[in-house]
């Protein structure tokens, strides 16, 4: 790539066209979306059971591949079972009703977990589409913004129509392992075939009141009718408002808010940070767009593009502002110190996710496959263990599935995989807009010691070997070019050429030690290769992995 976007015959925008026509595109802006809609595999509440709903997923990276209007995109996960003629696709779509929180506990309150539902439901849309926090407003008028409680629980109104009853699925939740009471329970405790997730399954809308203090015991308050937020322009309606109306008035051209807001997001994927920095509060708690007129022009490109996601992603990064270089001067940090007059690209750590998929891809180990059941990568024996009803066993896929990309690994929510965690994706449990990046010891002891990343770190080393050249010094220097599109230093030459023979040396005299570092992983050693050489260029493909170059958009 580094060598394409240098030969002046090629044109900039055509490598731009490839990328956006890339499969790995859908991916991509898909990981980022499932974090704002709070998309995992597990229920979250009580024993955080499975949840499958792995279609919606695999819909959301096909629709990004091909550029569904946000318009449509929004409609279907909203209401895709109220859509016209709604297809299956459309039902899929509407999973996005299924992603919150949900216990599968046999004895919880009906009453309220409904009213728990319920709220999770208008805090989701409303920082989703809004960037609002109407959250707060859920016991009490806003204390900021201009929300009310009613504006709350008229938000909610729109979902009343979902089947939220609880069914208890009987997983081997039953403590008891005495015999005489085994018997009986184990036929109803264990099912031999789990039903997938229900997508949205409607009912006859049931009343929805202001609860007062948002006490789900009050039965006091108002009954209310699906309502919108009422500073802003009114849903206009003979009868009762559905969710298609919502998203129908979500994404219309006079809603000041909803292509705002996702414009800002977009731009936060290609800079790092938002045109306004506070990417899930937009009020008057959050902070003022550093460039209005450009923030109001894009939105408005986007919604006259007929919600063209695409169109705007090739804007935003065609432009002069985008292709800048990150590299900076002691005078723009004394002038500019956050970048907020633009005057350079962002410089930012990868994703956990695009860590992982980086590594492997670096590694020769990327697996392409798109779509279908969770991926399982290794994970410490006993992780699970404090997980209950039922007890589980984390089995790692011992496949080709163990090298597909991040956005397809299993997201246990109360357990999420610890090296996603080390890299502070979130737990999805409520939308986010704006992942946390810590600097931890536990990062770098993920990246010298996580399988995965040794796995990819052997491969490395094979491709140094198979590709890389004769000398040592011609592996190093492709090497790398292979990781970190430049070639080394000189000094960094010669310490990475002395630290070769050195390790190399070293396990010549200890093959034991070599054997069990080329044991990490499923993937399997050429026969051709020795394995002091294969284990010594291991380590010094490890030690390139571990850079902060390797792990950071610069």
């Amino acid at each position: 790539m580094t060598k394409r976007l240098n030969d002046s015959s090629i044109i900039y925008s055509s490598i731009v066209d490839e990328l956006l026509a890339s499969p790995q595109f859908g991916e991509r802006l898909a990981s980022y979306w499932l974090d704002l809609v709070r998309y995992a595999d597990t229920v979250g509440y009580h024993g955080d059971q499975d949840h499958p709903i792995t279609p919606y997923r695999d819909w959301v990276i096909k629709s990004f591949n091909d550029n569904l209007p946000f318009d449509r995109f929004t409609a279907a996960q909203i209401a895709g079972d109220l859509l016209p003629e709604s297809t299956v696709n459309d039902k899929i779509a509407s999973g996005y009703n299924r992603l919150l929180q949900t216990s599968h506990e046999g004895g919880v309150q009906q009453k309220e977990y409904l009213a728990k539902y319920s709220a999770d439901r208008v805090r989701n849309v409303s920082n989703v589409w809004l960037g609002g926090t109407m959250g707060c407003s859920e016991c009490h008028d806003h204390k900021y913004d201009p929300f009310t409680q009613r504006d709350f629980y008229g938000m909610a109104a729109f979902f009343a129509d979902i089947d939220d009853s609880q069914t208890f699925r009987g997983s081997n939740t039953l403590p008891t392992t005495r015999e005489p009471e085994m018997e009986v329970v184990s036929p109803l405790g264990v099912s031999e075939k789990l039903t997938r997730t229900m997508i949205t399954g409607r009912v006859k809308p049931r009343n929805i009141r202001v609860l007062s203090r948002g006490d789900w015991m009050d039965d006091s308050g108002e009954i209310v009718m699906p309502s919108t937020p009422s500073f802003l322009q009114p849903i206009t309606k003979n009868g009762r408002a559905t969710r298609l109306d919502l998203a129908d008035w979500l994404t219309n051209p006079r809603n000041p808010l909803t292509a705002r807001v996702f414009v800002n997001r977009l731009w936060y994927l290609f800079f790092g940070n938002g045109l306004y920095r506070s990417l899930d509060d937009n009020g008057s708690q959050g902070e003022w767009p550093e460039y209005p007129d450009l923030l109001d022009w894009i939105s408005v490109e986007l919604i006259e593009s007929g919600w063209n996601i695409k169109y705007i992603v090739r804007l935003i990064v065609t432009s002069h502002t985008y292709r800048q270089s990150s590299n900076v001067n002691m005078d723009q940090i004394e002038r500019d110190p956050t970048n907020r007059l633009l005057a350079r690209q962002g410089r930012f750590r990868f994703s956990a996710e695009t860590i992982r998929d980086n590594a492997l891809s670096i590694g020769g180990l990327i697996n392409s496959k798109m779509g279908g059941d969770v991926v399982r990568p290794y994970q410490p024996v006993g992780y699970y263990a404090p997980l209950n009803f039922p007890k589980r066993t984390y089995l790692s896929d011992n496949n080709e599935n163990q090298y597909r990309r991040g956005v397809y690994i299993h997201w246990q929510r109360q357990f999420l995989h610890p090296m996603f965690r080390a890299f502070d994706a979130p737990t999805r449990e409520e939308c986010t807009a704006m992942r946390t990046v810590s600097n931890t010891p536990i990062a770098a002891l993920t990246l010298m010691n996580d399988p995965s990343y040794v796995e990819a770190a052997k491969g490395f080393a094979v491709r140094i070997l198979y590709e890389g050249g004769d000398t040592q010094s011609e592996r190093l220097i492709w090497a790398w070019q292979t990781a970190l599109n430049r070639s080394p230093e000189k000094e960094e030459l010669s310490v990475m050429l002395e630290f070769a023979e050195n390790i190399i040396k070293n396990y010549k005299n200890d093959t034991k030690s070599a054997a069990e570092l080329l044991n990490v992983g499923i993937s399997k050693l050429p026969e051709n290769i020795s394995m002091p050489d294969a284990a010594g260029w291991t380590n010094v493909a490890l030690a390139l992995l571990n850079l902060s170059e390797v792990i950071t958009r610069n």
